[in-house]
């Protein structure tokens, strides 16, 4: 298995602005469940800590293999995601690991 954790802070001029990027990056995401081969398990969280060094979005996945992560990355679900969350970004981080 291997997990597959991407951290995105997102655009926004007040905290309402914020709230509506991070709210749009979580379903964007959350319509991926049940699409993408060797995905199996999805999680996708907002932060509620506030903090000013918090990510604003955090998504959380399992796949099967290393193979099935390498094509969840050029999969035309996971595409059409990438293209909704492209310019609500400013900033993007991932960790995977076995």
């Amino acid at each position: 298995m291997v997990k597959h954790i991407v951290m995105w802070n997102v655009r926004g001029d007040t905290p309402e602005q914020k709230k509506a990027s991070a709210n749009l990056v979580k379903s964007a995401f959350e319509s991926l469940s049940g699409k993408i081969p060797g995905l199996t398990k999805l999680e996708v969280g907002l932060d509620v800590s506030a903090v000013d060094y918090a990510c604003d979005v955090v998504l959380y996945t399992e796949f099967e293999s290393q193979e099935s992560l390498e094509a969840y990355a050029s999969h035309p679900e996971h595409l059409r995601v990438k293209e909704v969350v492209g310019d609500i970004r400013i900033a993007r981080h991932q960790v995977d690991y076995v």
